[in-house]
């Protein structure tokens, strides 16, 4: 009997984001392509670079990860830009995405807001401190993403804001900042990379409202607790093909089918989400998120 063909190595998926600024995105992005565009490595994932810093996820086999990580903290060509920057790993069993892409946009998550520089952030918690946090019955506890997302799980107590795009989430803290200030009320918020939270806070804080967001956002919860799901109800949704995770950052059952046919636009996204899922371009959410 010949022997059995050897296991393909397991996938690992690496997401990252970093505000810094960057003069010439479009030679980062070129420098990335390079990195990415080695022969044989079958990396794909999608990396979004502006002025503003950069976003990524990619997908490849572990010492790839290890090698594409290593480059973006010590290349040369960043100058420094990435150091410090915290990548987000989990495993893969389906296949995240079908090519590698390296986009220059306006920015690396769209607030439709000029002028924020999300260097300057809110109040960074960590998960374990984030629990002791979110138990306050007094806190505005904000899911930073769109009610999609919120309905397939979120923590516990979490107020949905009612948004079907990033861009709508500052028309609902306009709204309600008064109250919340009238109120003396503390504010929390997070989101599923720590990105959306990250830019948002900045742009609150110009408002004169401090907020607290969960360092590392939901995927560093789960992560760092074990026990997640004391605190967490249903999967978290990521952009990529493997639809979502549950609190131990594993693939679960739940289809895009699933998550869109609520919707009242649900073919369009359902449509969108399949092409997405294909090209890498990343949602509105970003890619670390």
């Amino acid at each position: 009997m010949s022997p059995l063909p050897p296991s393909p190595p397991a996938l690992l998926h690496t997401a990252f984001y970093k505000f810094a600024r960057l003069p010439a995105p479009e030679d980062v992005a070129a420098r990335l392509r390079e990195l990415a565009a080695q022969p044989g490595e079958g990396i794909t994932g999608s990396i979004l670079v502006a002025t503003e810093g950069i976003n990524g996820m990619v997908a490849a086999a572990p010492q790839t990860i290890e090698r594409i990580e290593q480059a973006l903290l010590h290349d040369a060509a960043f100058a420094g830009a990435f150091e410090g920057m915290v990548f987000k790993r989990s495993a893969c069993v389906t296949p995240p995405f079908g090519k590698m892409k390296v986009h220059v946009k306006k920015e690396i998550v769209p607030l439709g807001i000029d002028g924020v520089d999300a260097r300057r952030t809110g109040i960074n918690v960590s998960p374990k401190d984030w629990r002791e946090l979110i138990a306050d019955p007094e806190l505005v506890l904000l899911d930073n993403r769109n009610s999609f997302e919120f309905r397939i799980g979120h923590f516990k107590g979490a107020v949905d804001p009612g948004v079907t795009n990033f861009r709508d989430f500052p028309a609902y803290v306009r709204t309600h900042a008064p109250e919340w200030k009238a109120q003396g009320k503390r504010v929390a918020m997070y989101c599923t990379g720590g990105i959306r939270c990250e830019k948002t806070s900045a742009w609150m804080l110009n408002m004169g409202l401090p907020v607290y967001q969960l360092e590392g956002g939901i995927l560093n919860y789960f992560e760092q607790m074990p026990d997640a799901d004391h605190d967490w109800l249903g999967d978290c949704f990521v952009f990529d093909n493997r639809v979502a995770l549950d609190t131990h950052l594993r693939e679960t059952a739940r289809t895009l089918e699933d998550v869109y046919a609520q919707e009242a636009d649900g073919a369009w996204r359902l449509a969108r989400a399949r092409r997405l899922a294909q090209a890498t371009e990343p949602p509105d959410r970003a890619p670390a998120a």
